[in-house]
């Protein structure tokens, strides 16, 4: 009797009891695959997006930006023109489509009159 299991041979284990005993195994293994595959999606699709605040701060420094060239009487061709970049640049930094970037704010704030730190103080947080 000895190398027999539960009454049964060899032959009889890898015939009768492997084949049921991975019918029950194998869809618990799919099933976590499964699982780990669908968080890994999910955690790959949380991409950075433009959360409210964000938007919030983009916007008020769009406002800001369009205050001032209104208060100096400016036109948006006259900005682009002193400080190089396009008026469809100078459009979207008031819009709130894009933001100007350090250098270009830079030159904004002193074609404005205004130091590049109060320029900034003035967006709200």
């Amino acid at each position: 009797m000895e190398g027999r299991l539960l009454g049964l041979g060899p032959f009889e284990l890898i015939v009768f009891v492997l084949p049921a005993l991975l019918a029950r195994i194998i869809p618990w293994v799919l099933f976590v695959i499964l699982c780990i595959l669908a968080i890994r999606w999910f955690i790959r699709q949380e991409r950075p997006r433009k959360d409210p605040e964000s938007v919030a701060v983009r916007r008020s420094l769009a406002e800001v930006l369009r205050s001032h060239r209104e208060r100096c009487k400016m036109t948006q061709e006259f900005v682009a023109e002193k400080i190089g970049v396009s008026r469809q640049a100078v459009s979207k930094w008031e819009s709130g489509a894009s933001e100007p970037s350090t250098t270009n704010l830079v030159k904004v704030a002193r074609l404005y009159g205004v130091d590049p730190a109060e320029l900034l103080r003035e967006v709200e947080a």
